[in-house]
């Protein structure tokens, strides 16, 4: 149980599942949305290409996601709030893994960058967490609102054919959608412009280099 740890244990806990994060292969807790698609027909080099790039993007983002919600959870005001984050940050593991599988299924990788993201954005959740649990939850909305977005622009993006990636996005749009009305209902504020801004600045150069890189 987490309450009972200290901030330091807390820490040395958090840099433990960074570290299995970015380097391990785990298994997910619900079996990914790909399997339930029988004819998956065969990409040309040019889809090929471009369903890598759109889910190795995908990919960062959930590790993104990952990092944020463990670190607004390390700090958390009360033990509600770490709860419901280190649950989020539990389905996003989800997410990362039906990615990195389907990366390997397209014979591809994961972004070089990402223990820069996962730094950076761990950081950001952090800060937050330490503000407040309702600063904390408004920006679990405003995270999940900027990822809807982008797996709406994926979803039209990706070769008709990909069906298992399609299928995967579709999922985690769902999901995403829950953490962000679950995160409203647990008097999640909405964050100020620049604040909003800023996220979205960083999210635009984090899906830029993802996809080559």
């Amino acid at each position: 149980m987490t309450k009972n740890l200290s901030l330091l244990d807390r820490l040395i806990t958090e840099i433990d599942h960074a570290v299995k994060t970015l380097t391990t292969t785990s298994s997910p807790t619900r079996p990914s949305p790909a399997e339930q698609v029988d004819i998956q027909e065969p990409l040309n080099d040019i889809e090929n290409k471009k369903s890598n790039g759109l889910m190795r993007v995908d990919h960062t983002g959930e590790i993104c996601a990952q990092a944020l919600y463990r670190g607004q959870g390390m700090v958390a005001k009360s033990e509600e709030a770490r709860a419901h984050l280190y649950h989020a940050a539990d389905e996003e593991q989800d997410h990362l893994m039906w990615c990195q599988t389907r990366l390997d299924e397209l014979e591809s990788r994961t972004s070089l960058l990402n223990p820069l993201w996962y730094l950076g954005s761990f950081a950001i959740g952090a800060t937050a967490g330490m503000i407040s649990d309702k600063i904390s939850y408004g920006f679990v909305m405003e995270t999940e609102n900027q990822v809807m977005q982008h797996l709406e622009e994926h979803l039209e993006a990706l070769p008709t054919k990909d069906q298992k990636s399609r299928a995967i996005l579709q999922q985690m749009h769902t999901d995403e959608s829950e953490h962000a009305a679950s995160a409203e209902a647990k008097g999640g504020e909405t964050l100020p412009l620049p604040i909003r801004a800023i996220m979205k600045l960083q999210s635009k150069v984090m899906t830029g280099t993802a996809y080559y890189l």
